[in-house]
C-alpha cells in the first residue's frame, strides 16, 4: 500500500469516495456504458475533496523548478481528414460573414484531404509558445472497427514530426477496447508498429470505463499511466482527486499497478452535455484552476484538434495563457508521472 492510500485510509468517507465505491454497487450506465455523474452520490464535484484532505495531511507533490501545480495537456484525435460537405459549410459560413482570408484558406484546403484536422504542428506551435508541451492521443483502429476514420499506417511522418519535437504520442482505444483484452492490445501493437517504440499512455474513445476492470486490462498490456477516468458529462473530479494516483480495486483489495491522471475538464462537455456559452465555460474553467493550483495538484485537460478553431481555440489559448500566468508547469501525461 502507497503512502497515498495509508492516508486516505484513515477517513472511511474520503477512502470510500476515492475508491470509487458508487461505480462498484450501481448496475446503471448510459448508451455508451459510462458511469455518469448524475449517478453519483459524490455531489461536490468542483471540489477535489480527497486530494483537499491529503493536503491537509501534509502531502504536497513537487514538480520542477518549484512550480506549484502542474496541467497535463491533451489531444484526442478522432479524425485527421476534414469531409467536403463540413468544408463547404465553413466556405459558406466565412463568406457570410465576410472572413475573406479565411474563405480562401477554406476553398484551398479541399484540394487536401489533410486539413484543417491534420493540424499538429500547429498546435505544437501555440504551446510552445506558452511553454507548454502535450500529448497527442492517436486511435489505431482496422477497416470495418466502429468510428474507424484514418489509418494509423499513413501518418507515421506526422508521428515523427511530433515524437522528434519532443510532444508524446499515446493511445486513443476504441470502442470496445476498454472492455476487450485483446482487442487493447491488438491496437496497441499496431500503433507501436508504427512509431517503432512502446507507447506509455492511454485514454479510451468516449471516455468509456469500467471500474476497476479497465484499470487491471491496461495495467496488464504494460501501460504506464491512464487518462480516461473523469466524467463525460460534468467537468470536475471524479473520485474527488486532483493529484495523479494508483487505483485500488475493491474486488481484489489491492493496489493496481498503473498510474491514473484523472481527467478534470473535456471541451465538448462544456457544450454537448453542459450546454455553456463560453463566459460560462471559461468561469468554470477559472475556478477548476484556482482550485487545483490551491492543492497543488493536476489539472488534466482534453482538448480536440478539430476544436481548434474559433472560440474553441480562443478558449484553449486563454487557459494556455493564464496557466502560464501562474506558473503552472504545462506538460504531457508520461512526463507528469515519471518525474
Amino acid at each position: 500500500m502507497n503512502a497515498m492510500h495509508d492516508i486516505l485510509r484513515q477517513n472511511q468517507e474520503i477512502w470510500h469516495i476515492f475508491q470509487c465505491r458508487d461505480e462498484y454497487l450501481s448496475s446503471f450506465r448510459d448508451k455508451y456504458d459510462r458511469f455518469p455523474y448524475y449517478l453519483s452520490s459524490q455531489r461536490n464535484v468542483f471540489e477535489p475533496v480527497a486530494s483537499e484532505y491529503l493536503c491537509n495531511e501534509g502531502y504536497r507533490p513537487e514538480y520542477p523548478d518549484g512550480q506549484p501545480f502542474a496541467v497535463c495537456l491533451t489531444h484526442d484525435i478522432d479524425n485527421v481528414y476534414c469531409p467536403l460537405p463540413l468544408k463547404g459549410y465553413t466556405f459558406v459560413k466565412h463568406f457570410i460573414e465576410r472572413e475573406m482570408r479565411q474563405c480562401i484558406d477554406t476553398a484551398l484546403s479541399v484540394r487536401s484531404r489533410k486539413l484543417p484536422y491534420c493540424n499538429f504542428e500547429e498546435v505544437m506551435e501555440l504551446e510552445e509558445r506558452y511553454g507548454a508541451t502535450s500529448s497527442f492521443n492517436f486511435m489505431a483502429l482496422a477497416p470495418g472497427d466502429e468510428d474507424y476514420t484514418y489509418n494509423i499506417s499513413d501518418l507515421e511522418q506526422e508521428l515523427g514530426i511530433i515524437s522528434d519535437a519532443g510532444w508524446e504520442i499515446g493511445l486513443h482505444g476504441g470502442h470496445r477496447a476498454y472492455c476487450d483484452y485483446e482487442q487493447l492490445v491488438t491496437e496497441k501493437a499496431r500503433l507501436e508498429k508504427v512509431l517503432g517504440y512502446s507507447v506509455s499512455g492511454y485514454r479510451n474513445h468516449f471516455l468509456r470505463f469500467r471500474v476497476p476492470d479497465t484499470w487491471q486490462n491496461l495495467a496488464k498490456a504494460g501501460f504506464l499511466y491512464d487518462n480516461t477516468f473523469g466524467y463525460a458529462d460534468c467537468v470536475g473530479f471524479r473520485n474527488g482527486m486532483c493529484h495523479p494516483f494508483r487505483p485500488y480495486d475493491l474486488n481484489r483489495d489491492e493496489e493496481i499497478g498503473i498510474v491514473e491522471i484523472p481527467l478534470s475538464i473535456m471541451d465538448s462537455t462544456f457544450e454537448v452535455y453542459m450546454r455553456l456559452d463560453p463566459k460560462g465555460m471559461w468561469e468554470i474553467t477559472r475556478c477548476l484552476i484556482d482550485t487545483v493550483e490551491r492543492y497543488h495538484g493536476v489539472l488534466s485537460i482534453l482538448w480536440h484538434n478539430n476544436c481548434m478553431n474559433g472560440e474553441q481555440l480562443m478558449m484553449y489559448e486563454k487557459i494556455l495563457a493564464y496557466c502560464r500566468e501562474k506558473g503552472a508547469w504545462m506538460t504531457g501525461g508520461k512526463e507528469l508521472v515519471t518525474i
